[in-house]
This record gives structure tokens, C-alpha cells and sequence, in this order.
């Protein structure tokens, strides 16, 4: 699928932050169909079971596709989670590329409800949410800058995933 454009990183989140020395790193595209997706990997240390990654790393995964899949039309757009409803379907393996995808299925003045899920290289869903967020400004979030903490836009000759 064609990659349209790319959204910004932040310096410290655990999912996309480039100076979180145990963060995942992962970069984010606007798709031409309206998701968000991600290439990008769990390592060793982000394992459960031995061979298996830790289902609340998962979630996390999950937790930010929900959100981004909402900036593919309005960056400017924050949001704090009110539910995320996870289903774990296949042990998701670290040291494997594998994908994320997101798209939001609801929206209102207050509330967006995003639909997303983990995949392998094979388009098989290993673990899907369905997340409920509702708007706030960013000073209702935090006292932080966010706009300083979402500084990284990495250049990358990216045209489809």
C-alpha cells in the first residue's frame, strides 16, 4: 500500500521516542487508504515468555496506533484513552519485523474509536484492539510541551508497506 506522508516522533515515548534507549522506535505512515501503519520490532527485552513478547507492550503498541490512526487527518488532535479492549490471538515473536494498523471507525466533537491491530509479514492479525479516546487539549494532558516533545521527523524513502 502507498505511503502518503509520515508522522513526527517524540524524544522520550516508549513506542516512537528516538532518545528512549528501551523505546521500539517506531516511525508511522499515513496510508493512501486512510490507516496508519508501522514496520518495527520487539527485541529480547521486551519478552514474556521466552520467545514471546509481554502482552502489556502489546497493548502499548496498540494504545498508540489508536491515537495516530486519528492524526492521519488532524495531527493537531490529542486524546486521552477511556478504554482498550485488547484480544491476543497468536504469541507475537520479538526479533521479527512485524506491523501495526490503524483506523479510526468512530468520531464525534468529544470521542474517536479506533480499530487496530498486530500483524506478521503474512497479514496474519496476532493480537487486535478496539480503542475509545476522548479529545483534550494538550494542557489538559500534561504541563509538558508537546510540541517540543514531538520534535523527530525522520526522513525515509518509505513508499509503501
Amino acid at each position: 500500500m502507498k505511503v502518503i506522508s509520515k508522522q513526527k516522533n517524540s524524544k522520550m515515548c516508549f513506542i516512537c521516542g528516538m532518545e528512549n534507549k528501551d523505546g521500539l522506535k517506531a516511525q508511522f505512515y499515513n496510508m493512501e487508504d486512510g490507516t496508519v501503519m508501522t514496520k518495527f520490532m520487539y527485541r529480547d527485552e521486551h519478552q514474556s515468555f521466552p520467545g514471546r513478547v509481554h502482552g502489556g507492550l502489546l497493548a502499548a503498541m496498540l494504545d498508540e496506533l489508536a491515537c495516530r490512526a486519528y492524526w492521519v487527518n488532524d495531527e493537531n488532535v490529542l486524546g486521552a484513552t477511556l478504554s482498550l479492549e485488547v484480544k491476543y490471538r497468536k504469541p507475537v515473536p520479538y526479533n521479527t519485523e512485524i506491523f501495526g494498523r490503524g483506523i479510526v471507525i468512530s468520531n464525534s466533537s468529544k470521542f474517536f474509536t479506533s480499530d487496530v491491530n498486530i500483524c506478521d509479514e503474512n497479514h496474519n492479525i496476532l493480537t487486535n484492539a478496539i480503542v475509545k479516546y476522548i479529545k483534550l487539549p494538550a494542557e489538559k494532558i500534561s504541563d509538558k510541551d508537546f510540541h517540543s516533545e514531538m520534535c523527530y521527523l525522520i526522513k525515509d524513502d518509505v513508499k509503501e508497506i
